[in-house]
């Protein structure tokens, strides 16, 4: 028995695949999934959502959203997405690097908060690169 897992953000539907198993950036934790799982919706923070197909571990980053799990169905709507194949390592390095130069620099909560959310960006690119060199 396998999830059905659909990701989808505004302009596209991401991913559509079946897997045994998906970790979720939950905005309380990482949550994990399994078939079988009890009904739940879950709000979504910026991270990397990690599904497994048989050995194999594919991370995918995730821009917060929501996701609702019921009858081995997983919905993920999504402000954006990422899939690693689309992620540059390097210019991820330099963007972290100048978000975290800007929070710095901030003179106002609004450029603090807009800083932070791009660090947390950069810093999942770079995680989900990590992980899927890894695998």
């Amino acid at each position: 028995m396998s999830l059905n897992i659909k990701i989808i953000a505004p302009d596209k539907t991401v991913w559509d695949a079946k897997a045994e198993e998906i970790i979720l950036p939950s905005s309380t934790g990482q949550l994990g999934i399994l078939t079988g799982h009890a009904p739940l919706l879950t709000a979504l923070d910026i991270g990397v959502m990690r599904v497994r197909i048989q050995k194999e571990w594919i991370p995918i980053v995730l821009l917060g959203g929501f996701a609702e799990i019921e009858s081995n169905e997983v919905i993920i709507l999504v402000n954006g997405a990422e899939e690693i194949a689309d992620i540059n390592l390097e210019k991820s390095k330099v963007l972290l690097e100048t978000a975290q130069q800007t929070l710095q620099d901030a003179k106002t909560n609004k450029d603090k908060i807009e800083a932070t959310q791009n660090i947390r960006k950069a810093r999942a690119r770079v995680q989900a690169i990590t992980m899927g060199k890894e695998s």
